[in-house]
């Protein structure tokens, strides 16, 4: 099956997209588009791949489903577009940056600048009705991006995962954590981000943790 992703992750993926699974949800998410209103438009659903090329990949953060709002989604996971106003967990991982390392909040929510610095912002499933959470889940996506997390852990040494929440951390669960940086808390919900995001200081032990390899910080 011919998919349009990035020409280094199509190389490392092409086996799943041969898989039955893969036909049948793809299958499924054209007859989606083609009925209902679905996030991201279709053109970023591989966006966090083409955004962040496998070679440059150093961190990982791991989100659920895409914002299900209008014009909110963009294919990477937490992130909006210029302009739109920030969702409430995306503000809270604003707050932990700024009082993390000191940078201000942007003005934008828009997190291309992280997945062009090696950021891989991936969402567990990667696409959504309008207004329905979850509702292309269970379809396949899990089983696509279980075979991306695997694929990063078995070519790659000395990544960071950023894992919020059970959900992330079970999917981060098949990581070797003595040849990479896993950080863990919860998730930056309102309902869970006093209870453990605020003050992870994820981002910092982050940096340090690159630098530590001779590897570039990334700018939050």
């Amino acid at each position: 099956m011919d998919v349009k992703i990035a020409e280094d992750w199509k190389k490392i993926l092409q086996p799943e997209f041969e898989e039955p699974y893969f036909q049948e949800l793809i299958s499924f998410v054209k007859a989606e588009y083609a009925s209902r209103r679905i996030f991201p438009r279709g053109s970023n659903i591989f966006r966090a791949f083409d955004k962040c090329p496998f070679d440059k990949l150093k961190v990982i953060i791991i989100g659920q489903d895409p914002y299900h709002g209008e014009g909110q989604a963009n294919g990477l996971c937490f992130s909006v577009n210029d302009g739109v106003p920030f969702p409430p967990s995306l503000r809270n991982i604003f707050t932990e940056v700024a009082s993390d390392t000191g940078a201000r909040i942007p003005d934008s929510g828009n997190l291309d600048r992280w997945a062009e610095q090696g950021v891989l912002l991936l969402n567990a499933v990667l696409t959504v009705r309008a207004h329905e959470a979850a509702s292309h889940a269970g379809r396949g996506w899990e089983q696509f991006t279980d075979a991306v997390v695997r694929a990063i852990a078995e070519r790659k040494q000395g990544i960071v995962y950023m894992l919020w929440g059970s959900y992330a951390q079970r999917k981060g669960a098949i990581v070797n954590p003595t040849s990479n940086l896993v950080l863990k808390c919860p998730h930056p919900s309102p309902f869970s981000a006093a209870s453990g995001f605020f003050g992870c200081r994820h981002f910092s032990q982050a940096n340090d943790y690159l630098v530590a390899q001779g590897k570039e910080p990334v700018v939050w």
